[in-house]
């Protein structure tokens, strides 16, 4: 029977604070939440190892959906400076596992998935939880979640070719997008902050994590 609570302590040590996550609430957050939660009974023993996990098949145009390694997760996390007073939105929560560590984080969250059997799942895997500070929500992911916002943080809880211009809509004055920007090894990590009427951009480090549905760049007239 795997110790789970040595695999996370384990996975802590070796593969958060390794990778320059230094703040405490981020670590705290993950040294507490039960990953093998958020997965199915045979996927359960690879919860904490250093790899993305397919918690659904890609069927059609749609790609498979993962459980995104504990390293970028983190480091996303960590970038977005996320405060106990902040409204967060989550696009993207699969099966709700970076929105149980956002939930540490800020004040409450909204979390958006297009998937409804994803999004069943992880409402009831929260509620098991008892957190319940998080609501989860049914819709295409590029449109986040309007309806609720502004927002003080957005995060995509995948990598995506382009950020459609509805979410800097949904972000508040001073808030943050932080977003994986590219496919493969070639992708970084972006933090994208609103202020005034403008969205300044910086890098805050080269990431490679699974696609989201969606997001991709509209394709150019060739000749």
């Amino acid at each position: 029977m795997t110790d789970f609570a040595a695999a996370r302590a384990n996975m802590v040590d070796t593969q958060v604070r390794t990778e320059g996550v230094t703040d405490h609430a981020v670590i705290g957050a993950m040294a507490d939440i039960p990953r093998e939660s958020f997965l199915m009974n045979r996927l359960q023993p690879f919860a904490y190892s250093d790899d993305d996990i397919v918690v659904k098949e890609a069927t059609g145009t749609m790609p498979a959906r993962y459980l995104i390694r504990p390293a970028p997760l983190a480091r996303l996390a960590q970038a977005a400076e996320v405060s106990e007073s902040d409204f967060a939105l989550l696009v993207g929560c699969a099966t709700g596992y970076m929105a149980a560590v956002l939930a540490r984080l800020a004040g409450s969250v909204v979390a958006v998935e297009e998937d409804e059997q994803l999004a069943s799942e992880s409402s009831e895997t929260l509620l098991e939880l008892g957190i319940d500070n998080v609501a989860i929500v049914t819709g295409p992911l590029e449109a986040g979640y309007p309806s609720e916002g502004p927002y003080d943080v957005i995060i995509l809880g995948g990598a995506v070719e382009t950020v459609p211009e509805a979410l800097f809509d949904q972000l508040r004055e001073g808030g943050r997008l932080v977003a994986v920007l590219g496919y493969s090894r070639a992708g970084q990590a972006m933090v994208y902050t609103r202020t005034d009427d403008d969205i300044g951009r910086r890098v805050v480090f080269d990431a490679h994590i699974p696609p989201l549905p969606g997001f991709r760049k509209p394709q150019s007239f060739i000749f």
